[in-house]
């Protein structure tokens, strides 16, 4: 029998559960469940270089970051019929890489570069996209993304079955607008942020909710 709250009181949600075995899923039904279930995913839009000069760009929501002394991002990339993505390849080769940060009105620009193109074509060449030229890195930044990090492969960790391996960086430079970067902090309202949910959907900030913070950020 349900009790009913007190006045004041929050009552907590009631769920009826389905519980699958993890252990026995296939790859397929583990990976549909974790990218509807892991949400929202922060995007990393990555420009590489290969050994060859073909610059790639392609966007990636298993994305984090994962360290702030010295700063790291992480981003897991799976393999391709067994083989190597052209982005993971050209990280492992060069050890270079840079993510910028995607917002609105770059999505449709960013997301056609989502497309299988062949390892001998340059995504940016392809769609037209304006770039800046690294300079800690050989790798150029995409010029209409508000935010860009150059980093530096630190290592790649292969996990799992090895489908996956988790490529960290460390960040070398921030390249960060004035429109969203005030010499302090950056304002990820103004920035208009966009996210990856489950199946075709990708999200952006909708009902903003202020709490204060319980714990002093580090120094």
């Amino acid at each position: 029998m349900a009790v009913a709250a007190e006045p004041g009181m929050s009552t907590m949600p009631s769920h009826d559960f389905t519980t699958l075995d993890a252990t026995a899923l296939d790859t397929a039904t583990a990976y549909r469940l974790l990218v509807g279930a892991v949400v929202p995913r922060p995007v990393a839009w990555i420009t590489t270089r290969g050994k060859d000069g073909v610059v790639n760009a392609a966007p990636f929501s298993s994305y984090n970051y994962v360290a702030h002394s010295p700063p790291m991002v992480a981003v897991n990339i799976g393999t391709k019929d067994g083989q190597l993505k052209d982005t993971a390849r050209n990280i492992v080769e060069t050890g270079e890489f840079v993510v910028n940060v995607p917002n609105v009105e770059v999505m449709e620009l960013m997301h056609g570069c989502s497309a299988d193109y062949p390892p001998e074509t340059s995504e940016v060449e392809a769609l037209g996209i304006d770039l800046l030229p690294g300079q800690r890195v050989k790798v150029p930044r995409v010029a209409a993304a508000p935010i860009q990090m150059e980093c530096r492969l630190e290592r790649a960790i292969t996990l799992g079955r090895g489908l996956n391996t988790l490529y960290i960086g460390e960040v070398l430079l921030f390249h960060l607008s004035s429109a969203v970067f005030d010499g302090r902090h950056v304002d990820s309202v103004k920035m208009r942020p966009i996210c990856r949910l489950g199946g075709p959907l990708y999200a952006e900030l909708g009902t903003l909710h202020n709490r204060p913070q319980l714990q002093k950020p580090p120094k």
